[in-house]
């Protein structure tokens, strides 16, 4: 079972979209091991601060290290992690193949960032891998780790009703999916096309195919031109 151990200064706003989500249902059935653990629980201040001012002056408060540091290693003396994750604006672009290589691991930790950022001795030291979705600044790293959760866990076996309904998601082959219709075939005039009405199976995976890659030459030439690379 995979086991994620997330780290917040504000765990609250973890809590309550893992429960709502399918990161919660995961969990009620088993097939995940989720647990969020309190900065402020770890803090040695008598006040249980958990950030300061930054050296050298500056806007901004910084998570401090200490409380990061106790954090990891009592969970590390406790069971190896295959990856350490820190949420960073400046991490590399978290992608699909990110997603499918997680969903193998068995332990993982997620930091999320804070504030105005952690001591670069946290990153130095503790972190192995470093994650951004994309060139946007928030006020905490817990979003961007609950995406990354989610779309991890929904690639773990039982979590999704069908189980090939993860492997034919956008991005998984470069590409982005074709277009999906459900009933009714006509819906205001607005005709479903007819080859997915044919029942040839094969014709309609060569029409998917096909318009996965005409959708994904449109829309993101820089996803289309990695595929053609690859095929």
């Amino acid at each position: 079972m995979l086991r994620i151990d997330f780290i917040s200064a504000v765990p609250g706003l973890l809590n309550s979209p893992i429960e709502y989500s399918i990161v919660g249902r995961a969990r009620e059935k088993n097939l995940v091991d989720i647990h969020v653990h309190d900065l402020r629980d770890y803090s040695a201040d008598k006040h249980r601060k958990i950030d300061d001012y930054p050296y050298g002056g500056g806007a901004g408060m910084v998570l401090s290290p200490q409380p990061i540091f106790d954090c990891i290693e009592r969970l590390t003396g406790e069971r190896h992690y295959d990856e350490i994750i820190f949420t960073a604006p400046d991490g590399e672009l978290f992608e699909q193949r990110h997603a499918n290589e997680l969903s193998i691991k068995q332990n993982l930790i997620i930091l999320c960032g804070h504030y105005k950022g952690v001591d670069q001795r946290v990153r130095d030291k503790l972190i192995t891998r470093e994650f951004s979705i994309g060139d946007v600044v928030l006020s905490g790293g817990e979003l961007p780790a609950l995406m990354m959760a989610d779309a991890i866990i929904r690639l773990l076996p039982g979590v999704l009703g069908d189980a090939e309904s993860a492997l034919s998601d956008s991005f998984q082959d470069d590409l982005l999916d074709a277009p999906i219709y459900t009933r009714p075939a006509d819906f205001r005039g607005l005709q479903v096309p007819d080859v997915l009405l044919s029942g040839d199976h094969k014709r309609i995976e060569n029409w998917r195919s096909d318009t996965a890659k005409e959708r994904t030459k449109q829309k993101r030439p820089d996803l289309y031109n990695i595929f053609k690379k690859k095929n």
